[in-house]
């Protein structure tokens, strides 16, 4: 095995282990934090600074990364990985599972969290040629899909099976955050094995200033970000939870019949990302991602027109078939448009912003589906706000090709 074809297999591998660990971790994370004698309360303040710590932290990692060293920035991440889950086991006290919430790389949701994400794709970048790049990061996101997907349902059993040998919920909570730090553990192990392929040498000039750990791509970078950020703002309107209620109030579908229809929408989703990579290939990234996005929209916006609750999750189906196909093709084209020192500033800053976005509009999704006249308006400004979206980004950027499209031209 060539030594780039074995960093791209360790990447492929620290993704998979690290999502199943937030996955496995993300089940029982608040029920332990509950057993330790915490309030509701405290476990969502706990939550939040989790969150706003890993955005702090990871930025400050991954706008590093491409200078202090990949290899470095994904082992430093996994020890804060470590560190967290070895203090959430062993204190109850709040402030310090607080500052290890703050300090630490933890995931309360199942989702991808720390510099890992950022860094890993840029090395991926550095690693495969242009026209392999999108496909494989259909690839990886999959892998991480069906990695959290599995790890959710291992972690979910083996508290559920230590307890009904005898475990208390307490100390069977406790071995299943034993298992996400032995999963950082493992994670060192496979960094360590890294090879210099990973890394790039900087190539920005003295009299160049770094903002964020960008030089050359600066305003591409932030204007990506602008839009991203809205993207996720109006996604975020309507989350899986959200869905979930409005589903349930408006047909008044049941748990297990919404667990069914959330699980074929995410596998679907899962898998429309694969074939983002070959509709990109004949297209372009930028065509890709805005008219495969703009009939998904679509979509999103007649689920609460529907007459019916069949018609309704039909609509929710089609919409989560394509859904997915922007995902590979923006994360490829970004690591495409940007210097080679820049990709892990370029993904970490995006993803910074989409984090950023995101945040801030479940609560106004909350706020309108609170009144009854305006219970279905999240999906029309979620569909709308990304339409908007879709034209701005194309109107931008249909002009920037990656090196692997203006070469085929």
């Amino acid at each position: 095995m060539t030594p780039d074809r074995k960093d791209v297999v360790l990447l492929f591998t620290t993704r998979i282990i690290r999502l199943f660990c937030y996955g496995f971790l993300s089940v029982v994370l608040a029920l332990y934090l509950i057993q330790v004698g915490l309030s509701e309360k405290v476990v969502g303040v706990i939550f939040s600074l989790t969150l706003a710590g890993d955005a702090g932290i990871s930025l400050w990692l991954t706008t590093s990364a491409d200078r202090f060293g990949r290899k470095q920035t994904l082992i430093a991440g996994a020890v804060l990985m470590i560190g967290a889950g070895v203090v959430f086991i062993f204190t109850r006290n709040p402030v310090a599972l607080a500052i290890a919430a703050i300090i630490g790389v933890i995931s309360p949701s199942g989702n991808e969290i720390g510099p890992f994400l950022s860094v890993e794709q840029a090395a991926l970048t550095q690693l495969l040629p242009g026209e392999k790049r999108t496909q494989t990061f259909a690839w990886y996101a999959l892998a991480g899909s069906l990695a959290t997907a599995t790890g959710a349902l291992a972690g979910g059993w083996l508290a559920q099976g230590l307890q009904q040998t005898g475990y208390s919920a307490l100390n069977a909570y406790r071995i299943v955050l034993a298992g996400y730090a032995l999963g950082g553990l493992i994670m060192i192990g496979l960094f360590l094995s890294l090879s210099k392929a990973v890394e790039v040498a900087a190539v920005v000039k003295p009299e160049q200033t770094l903002f964020l750990g960008l030089h050359r791509s600066k305003k591409v970078v932030l204007s990506l970000s602008g839009l991203f950020a809205m993207d996720a703002f109006a996604g975020a309107l309507l989350v899986q939870s959200l869905l979930a209620y409005w589903f349930h109030v408006k047909y008044g579908v049941d748990t297990g019949v919404l667990g069914s229809i959330f699980f074929g929408a995410n596998i679907l989703a899962g898998f429309s990302a694969l074939f983002a990579a070959r509709i990109a290939k004949r297209f372009g990234l930028i065509n890709t991602m805005v008219f495969t996005h703009v009939p998904s929209n679509i979509l999103l916006i007649l689920v609460p027109l529907m007459p019916n609750l069949p018609l309704a999750i039909g609509m929710l189906l089609a919409r989560f078939s394509i859904s997915q196909m922007d995902v590979p093709t923006r994360q490829s084209y970004t690591m495409a448009v940007v210097a080679p020192d820049e990709r892990s500033a370029a993904s970490g800053v995006t993803t910074i912003a989409r984090s950023v976005g995101a945040a801030l509009s479940p609560s106004l999704a909350g706020l309108l589906m609170a009144v009854p006249v305006l219970f279905s308006v999240p999906f029309f400004l979620a569909g709308g706000l990304k339409l908007v979206y879709d034209f701005l980004l194309y109107r931008s950027f249909r002009a920037l090709k990656p090196p692997e499209e203006s070469k085929a031209r």
